[in-house]
């Protein structure tokens, strides 16, 4: 196990109702002069807004709002909410909505603080301070609720980033998975692979003697894979809270902590749904196995025991490799069973764009990933699994 730093300040309301209590919660937090970040109108049809705003009222607690996030969240709609931030003097952003709202929440955070463009935090620059977030959770899925990252998409060239800092933690986030019931399956079915893919991406690691993170690893996927038919079929309260505390768990880090991870799939991801707009857990879902074949070889007995402990493949010692590619099918067969594309066709994605996606990444000499480190030519082998 490698040495590590591990901090998660992140306060979570967990339960039914738990959104009226927003306006306490921002009040103890600090917040004065808030803006609402919410994404279309779901949140308002519900009735989640409104409730929302009159729990902030209650606390005479002044407060502006900005709609219109979109999935995979627009470089466009973070300009507009750092200069409301700077002109009317926004001390706290509530971001109601998915990860979509929550990352483009963190990208107006930063920015409000920052005399120069926010896009440079996503293309390295060191964040070092940001206004304080906090979140009301409406779909299960990228775990942003608990993380330390955003992911934003800026129009101009159509390019996917990611920035990672402890500031942008949540202060807070409220989570009812009630909320989470009237979402379509697809939605539902897109969360549960994105939230896999992030334990995965932390899985698969060539760190010795890491036994516990292993094991917390492959119980989330247990447990997500267990309550997935019921969150989808009969709305199961419990296996709905299940699923939504698993989303959490799988990227604040606690799978992770003391290990190396990876996340070249999720880069791969990126250049297709900045490209083609799909659904993130989508591209996934896509993604994710082609890459595992690839790679399997480079460490095929850490493929057999997620083949052995998660999808319950028996043992073949004479030929592991037969168990990983097991796994990697049961895994296949489940993305199937919940209703994702596991290829380019399924995603509408081409395989004549395979060039556009690996110049677009901008990888040059340089190398993806860590599991295995790969070449621009490696990027290419890939996507044509996929296709």
């Amino acid at each position: 196990m490698n040495n590590f730093n591990f901090f998660s300040p992140t306060y979570f309301a967990f339960g039914k109702e738990r959104e009226n209590e927003a306006g306490k919660l921002v009040k103890r937090f600090g917040g004065t002069r808030v803006l609402i970040h919410y994404g279309g109108g779901s949140v308002i049809k519900s009735g989640l807004l409104d409730r929302v705003k009159a729990s902030l009222s209650v606390e005479n607690i002044t407060f502006t709002e900005l709609g219109g996030v979109v999935p995979n969240p627009r470089s466009g709609l973070v300009y507009k909410g750092i200069e409301r931030c700077k002109n009317e003097k926004i001390d706290f952003i509530l971001a109601v909505g998915g990860g979509s709202v929550i990352d483009s929440a963190k990208a107006i955070a930063m920015g409000a603080l920052y005399e120069g463009d926010f896009w440079d935090f996503y293309q390295g620059r060191q964040i070092e301070k940001a206004l304080p977030v906090a979140t009301i959770l409406t779909i299960s899925a990228a775990g942003s609720e608990g993380s330390m990252g955003s992911v934003i998409t800026h129009e101009n060239g159509m390019l996917k980033r990611a920035a990672n800092n402890e500031v942008l933690r949540p202060v807070f986030s409220i989570m009812n998975p009630e909320l989470t019931a009237s979402l379509p399956d697809y939605q539902i079915a897109c969360g549960i692979t994105d939230m896999m893919a992030h334990v995965m991406e932390r899985y698969f690691t060539n760190t010795k003697n890491v036994e516990i993170s292993d094991r917390l690893s492959e119980g989330i996927l247990l447990a997500i894979i267990n309550e997935a038919p019921k969150a989808l079929t009969i709305r199961d309260y419990d296996a709905l809270a299940n699923i939504m505390w698993a989303g959490m768990v799988a990227h604040n880090d606690t799978s992770g902590i003391g290990r190396q991870d990876d996340w070249s799939s999720h880069q791969m991801e990126h250049e297709l749904s900045a490209l083609y707009d799909v659904a993130h857990g989508a591209g996934l879902a896509v993604m994710f196995p082609a890459w595992m074949k690839y790679v399997m070889h480079h460490d095929v007995m850490r493929f057999a025991q997620f083949a052995v402990r998660v999808w319950g493949c028996e043992m073949d010692f004479q030929n592991p490799e037969k168990t990983a590619l097991q796994g990697i099918q049961r895994y296949e067969q489940f993305m199937t069973s919940i209703g994702m594309p596991i290829r380019f066709s399924q995603l509408g994605a081409k395989a004549e764009d395979i060039p556009t996606l690996v110049k677009t990444m901008g990888l040059g000499k340089n190398t993806l990933g860590s599991f295995v480190k790969l070449t621009e030519e490696d990027v290419r082998k890939i996507y044509e699994l996929a296709v």
